[in-house]
């Protein structure tokens, strides 16, 4: 199994790796199927369906779907040309992506939500038509956004496509168990194993470019978010709080008047900080999913800012160790909070951070391990129920508290010899059959949970 660590952290654009990165992405694979089609196309069309409809405006799925039939895509998007296309198809009723003509696209009429049918691939399923001049369907494709900004056709889906396509990798562990076994027997850690791989699908100059591009854009996004106030925008008039807590926090310091626990409040503030910028529609990295995209980043600022001997020589070990974590979330379960629940994107962001801040400490392969397992067996069950379908109520702080989370997990496990009951492969299991027994209303629907029981009018 290969996923690799540019797959897991993604930049993109919030609110929702699966319901604004993924079907903005969708929208452009479809441009590309029309490219290379002998037809003449005149019009297009776009369906969404279960989650995606009935979350889609508040994750602004109309709108990336929109944008992506525009010729947008998620790593180069701009927001003032975004809202000046957007304006433009409002009025015109038309999109002229590149290589294809002026083809007809009335928002209003052409964008469907469709409640009443699920596809049956996954919660996330969105179906894009492209028309004749006739304005007959002449082609049709099922696309299915599932979790991370990851997308997939209904073939695709069907055939049980794997991560693995390309050349073989030296370590391609499957499950936790393995991933121990294959480190016993080489001697190198999660992180040395992970990179090799990586190495062996490409450039060891541009990976390490890339990582070094992904925590870029990371601690950006903690610094935008720390230093931008103002009332988040959806109807819900919340108001972003990083800024006037960090400002209390650097006022602090030095007064020998905070408590022991004040750290919990760093690490809180700079996954609010991301999460915030998320939800305005700000610039994020999946991590593995933009609604849990503050976690790891918070936890990573955490070691770098506060624990002694720290060094950013480390951060790529930290992200190496973390994708290995997520890669084997997503493999054998999910990340996806519209299959899963939340438990799959925060609980699996914690778990990750967990795992790379144990590493980064000195932990030994078992400790990783054990230190990803406690934290997610310890958001096992836990919903998704997005008030008015936005992440805001209760994902912003919920990043936070998995921050918290994963470094107690970490220190817990630092302080074992890596021996533990539940075995990581175990709660990953686990994750997955709590996920396929939850109600559909506590599965990024808005359906159930805080979303019925919160005023949002």
């Amino acid at each position: 199994m290969f996923l690799s660590v540019f797959n897991m952290f993604k930049v993109g654009i919030g609110p929702s790796s699966s319901h604004t990165m993924g079907p903005m992405v969708a929208a452009a694979r479809f441009l590309d199927l029309m490219r290379a089609s002998p037809f003449e196309f005149a019009g297009l069309r776009a369906s969404l369906h279960g989650s995606l409809a009935f979350t889609g405006v508040g994750h602004a799925t109309d709108r990336a779907t929109i944008l992506g039939l525009a010729g947008f895509v998620p790593d180069t998007y701009d927001n003032d040309k975004a809202e000046a296309a957007l304006a433009a198809i409002a009025e015109t009723h038309s999109v002229s992506p590149e290589g294809l003509p002026t083809l007809h696209f009335d928002p209003k009429a052409d964008m469907i939500f469709d409640y009443d049918h699920n596809l049956p691939g996954h919660a996330n399923g969105m179906i894009l038509m492209a028309t004749d001049a006739q304005g007959d369907v002449i082609l049709r494709q099922v696309y299915y956004s599932v979790g991370g900004g990851f997308v997939l056709t209904e073939e695709e889906l069907a055939e049980g496509k794997a991560t693995n396509d390309g050349p073989s990798v030296p370590f391609p562990f499957h499950s936790a168990a393995e991933m121990l076994e294959m480190s016993k027997a080489s001697g190198k850690s999660i992180a040395q194993m992970k990179r090799e791989n990586e190495i062996a699908r490409g450039c060891a100059d541009s990976f390490a470019k890339g990582t070094a591009r992904l925590w870029e854009v990371m601690n950006n996004c903690i610094e935008r978010g720390l230093k931008t106030d103002g009332i988040l925008p959806g109807g819900l008039n919340v108001r972003r709080r990083a800024k006037g807590i960090h400002d209390a926090l650097l006022a602090e310091r030095g007064m020998n008047l905070n408590a022991p626990h004040t750290i919990n409040d760093w690490m809180s503030v700079y996954a609010m900080a991301v999460n915030e910028e998320n939800a305005a529609g700000g610039q994020v990295v999946t991590a593995p999913t933009n609604g849990a995209a503050g976690t790891l980043p918070a936890v990573l600022r955490y070691y770098l800012d506060h624990v002694p001997g720290a060094s950013e020589s480390h951060i790529e070990d930290f992200l190496l160790t973390a994708a290995a974590i997520g890669g084997l979330v997503k493999y054998n379960a999910s990340i996806s909070g519209a299959e899963a629940g939340c438990q799959a994107e925060v609980g699996s962001a914690s778990a990750m951070a967990a795992a790379g801040l144990c590493a980064v400490m000195g932990g030994t392969p078992e400790q990783v391990e054990n230190a990803a397992e406690i934290a997610l067996e310890h958001h096992l069950g836990m919903t998704c129920d997005p008030v008015k379908g936005l992440v805001q109520v209760p994902c912003i702080e919920r990043n936070g508290l998995a921050a918290i989370k994963a470094v107690s997990a970490a220190s817990l496990a630092l302080r074992g010899d890596g021996q533990h009951f539940v075995p990581l492969d175990a709660v990953i299991e686990t994750m997955r059959q709590t996920g396929h027994d939850m109600h559909e209303k506590y599965k990024e629907t808005s359906l159930g949970g805080l979303a019925v029981n919160v005023p949002n009018c």
